[in-house]
């Protein structure tokens, strides 16, 4: 089974290279931002929790995250594996994502992040805001809000992975047909 956490901070590309991986490997897009959004639009008690933290640009509590992704892989159970978006975010995150597919006797296969300068990732997400709808793209404030939660809380996921050799770090500026060819590289050297 191909795990493959894609890993870069908000505006990275994560939800679009999501997609080509996704027809590519024949494997299931989890995002984690659209199981929120998902939840949030229908005003579920984890939706409402959910929306209190994003609304801040702040990281949802682990046991929010943690529920909705097991739900989601549970009830999937014959894919050929998993594109993990936007998850884990800490490493008690990914200590729990470990367990979690250990129980299925499944692994992590690679955690493959998008490298992208931090005015980079504020004019897309700005960008994204004029048609997006969601708040937290239109305020540069709370965008470099989230850059900095990453940097300082999510970032460490990838130094637990590269520990056991499974962490890749591509360049994730370019065309999006020349990233895509960078993540299959790395995906396929992983396998």
């Amino acid at each position: 089974m191909l795990n493959i956490i894609l890993f870069g901070p908000p505006g990275s590309g994560k939800g679009t290279q999501a997609n080509n991986l996704v027809d590519h490997y024949g494997l299931l897009h989890i995002s984690t931002g659209d199981l929120f959004r998902y939840e949030m639009g229908n005003n579920t008690p984890l939706g409402l929790e959910a929306k209190s933290y994003i609304s801040k640009g702040e990281l949802v509590p682990d046991k929010v995250t943690i529920g909705m992704l097991k739900n989601k892989v549970d009830a999937n159970p014959d894919v050929k594996g998993y594109i993990f978006d936007g998850f884990p975010r800490t490493i008690a995150q990914a200590e729990s994502l470990d367990s979690f597919l250990a129980e299925k006797d499944c692994e992590v296969t690679a955690l493959v992040a998008l490298d992208v300068d931090d005015d980079e990732i504020v004019k897309r997400l700005l960008n994204r805001g004029l048609t997006s709808g969601r708040a937290d793209d239109n305020d540069e404030e709370i965008i470099r809000n989230r850059i900095g939660v990453y940097n300082n809380e999510t970032a460490q996921v990838y130094d637990y992975y590269d520990k056991v050799d499974k962490s890749t770090k591509i360049a994730g500026m370019g065309s999006i047909e020349d990233i895509f060819d960078r993540l299959k590289g790395a995906i396929d050297d992983a396998k």
